[in-house]
């Protein structure tokens, strides 16, 4: 019943958009314990990313004894991003002009936008959409699965910090290296779950090619949900894209007659990711019927 009112949720309210959320403030620690604890170090990083994670968790497990049942239902709805996911992918595709869907890109991709054509716009809202699937409600649930609502606190923690300190650049690259494999471990299982997902609602396609074309991608993980995606809707996704300044050279995702993304497409391919999660919470529930 936890999962199942923590969806109701998340299916009325969505994901609250203030300085208040749990997120914005792990967000906030993580920002200051950065700024006293920052070295070009991984040591230091492993120190600094132990302790972001193990106070708000402590805080966690305190409130998932003292509270019970409400508690984890609002620590799982937290942890999930079903709907925001799909609110700024459409703001992308319903954009009125090119200026407008730049914009609403530039808030969910890390890439130059002001070059981007809407095409380029579309397609790249479309791996975000992927890649997010997987991240903001296939893994979160895994982890419930796997280890209950902490288990779904803890993988959103681990996440966010990716997000903030696993870059692979000068600041980074050491002192983010514990947070970046940390969530790259966390991810390998629920982003190849959503590849599948995605691979039985869609258009069906061998394992072999999915996996061929995902280990060309710079994430281990990512790959897959975008490749699964562009083979499962018959559209070509990945491609050239420009990041501070450089153009980071990336081959084609999908079929060799896929198809170049339009707004219809755009628009039946959100389809496809909806079916997938929707497949895979049904599936959830089934287990947790039978077992």
């Amino acid at each position: 019943m936890t999962l199942f009112f923590a969806l109701l949720l998340e299916f009325i309210i969505g994901d609250p958009k203030n300085r208040c959320h749990p997120v914005a403030w792990f967000g906030r620690w993580a920002a200051w314990c950065e700024s006293f604890l920052y070295a070009n170090d991984w040591r230091t990083g492993v120190v600094a990313w132990s302790l972001v994670i193990i106070l708000p968790l402590s805080l966690v497990y305190l409130g998932h004894h003292l509270f019970g049942v409400v508690f984890d239902v609002l620590l799982v709805w937290l942890s999930i991003g079903w709907k925001s996911l799909f609110e700024h992918v459409r703001a992308v595709l319903e954009a009125s002009s090119l200026e407008n869907a730049q914009h609403a890109i530039s808030r969910i991709v890390s890439r130059d936008t002001a070059s981007m054509s809407e095409s380029d716009c579309q397609r790249a809202a479309l791996e975000s959409l992927a890649e997010n699937a997987s991240d903001s409600v296939i893994a979160p649930l895994f982890w419930f699965v796997i280890l209950g609502p902490m288990g779904a606190a803890a993988y959103r923690m681990v996440n966010t910090l990716d997000a903030m300190w696993g870059y692979r650049n000068t600041r980074y690259e050491k002192f983010g290296y514990m947070a970046a494999k940390v969530d790259d471990i966390a991810n390998y299982v629920p982003a190849r779950i959503t590849a599948r997902l995605m691979l039985w609602v869609g258009q069906s396609a061998a394992w072999q090619d999915i996996q061929q074309q995902a280990q060309t991608h710079a994430s281990p993980n990512a790959g897959y949900p975008e490749v699964a995606l562009a083979f499962a809707a018959n559209i070509q996704l990945g491609g050239d894209v420009m990041r501070e300044g450089q153009c980071d050279a990336r081959p084609h995702y999908g079929r060799i007659d896929a198809r170049h993304v339009t707004v219809q497409l755009a628009k039946d391919t959100i389809i496809v990711v909806r079916n997938a999660l929707c497949l895979g919470v049904a599936m959830i529930f089934l287990l947790e019927w039978l077992f």
